[in-house]
């Protein structure tokens, strides 16, 4: 497998430096430079210490990941949004687990995609979730189908500039049509639950109420840091839990999982330096909820 850049900088540049202007992680460059892979400029084979100069192609062969003999192969469907070389966007419907666990490790969207790339003959066969989603959670999840996208795209997952944004039908009313939730939150011991507690980790979440009716909100939230359970956790402490939300004290009288989906997802292609962006509808019922509101 290759990848090649042209440097578009106006002065040379070491290799190093540059991939990781691009993104790529340290342990990718080291795994490269010690055998599992080559970096050549125009064509030649060269140090990692090398200089490239302005307009210099600048290629890396890195050998396949070799699969992980844990994760097996399913033949269920995917619904691809998107794909090439690179990337995986699937829309994951609700009640399908992310990646294998204790409860679930045949059928996760990971065994999804392994079965997938192993059907259309892809060399790697360890693909890597960049995003993923609560069990019940449906919309968009990122995969990296090789270890050089997902180190790739490290960078801006830990620096949160990836747009993630989620559409929920909630209880109640918002405070404003337009805020922030600005609230540290806490793990459970011995739960799955989480808490707001100001000894918790930062999280933050911005919301615009789209639509209302006399019971119920629709909003879109987009998060600023990625905490487990965030969306869930901040709305319930506004006392506008998440309709089907079992976990928060969500109103599970008609639905028995959260009417949440991820709906929009955007990233800049670090190969092809271009920004992506994905939508998807709201999945059913909650179209059909929103569609009776104002």
């Amino acid at each position: 497998m290759e990848n090649t850049w042209v440097y578009q900088g106006k002065d040379p540049i070491k290799i190093k430096r540059y991939l990781q202007s691009l993104g790529m992680g340290h342990r990718l460059f080291n795994d490269i430079k010690r055998g599992e892979g080559r970096f050549l400029v125009d064509h030649r084979q060269v140090r990692p210490t090398t200089m490239i100069l302005p307009h210099q192609p600048l290629t890396i062969e890195v050998n396949p990941e070799a699969p992980d003999p844990s994760v097996k192969e399913s033949q269920q469907p995917l619904n691809i949004v998107f794909e090439d070389d690179n990337w995986l966007v699937v829309n994951k419907p609700a009640g399908v687990v992310s990646i294998p666990g204790p409860h679930e490790d045949n059928d996760t969207v990971l065994n999804r995609v392994v079965g997938h790339l192993k059907a259309e003959g892809d060399d790697n066969l360890r693909p890597h979730l960049i995003t993923r989603l609560d069990q019940y959670t449906a919309g968009l999840i990122l995969i990296a189908k090789h270890r050089v996208a997902s180190s790739m795209i490290s960078t801006q997952v830990e620096q949160h500039q990836m747009v993630k944004e989620y559409e929920a039908i909630v209880s109640g009313h918002l405070p404003k049509q337009h805020g922030q939730i600005d609230k540290a939150i806490k793990r459970v011991p011995d739960s799955p639950k989480r808490i707001i507690a100001a000894d918790g980790q930062h999280a933050l979440t911005e919301y615009w109420v789209e639509k209302t009716d006399d019971a119920h909100s629709l909003v879109r939230l987009r998060l600023h840091t990625g905490r487990t359970h965030q969306i869930r956790v901040h709305l319930a402490s506004l006392h506008c839990p998440i309709v089907g939300d079992h976990l928060y004290d969500g109103d599970t009288t008609k639905f028995q999982h959260q009417l949440l989906a991820a709906t929009k997802l955007a990233f800049t292609d670090p190969f092809t330096l271009k920004q992506r962006e994905f939508t998807i509808d709201l999945p059913d019922p909650m179209r059909k909820i929103a569609g009776q509101m104002n």
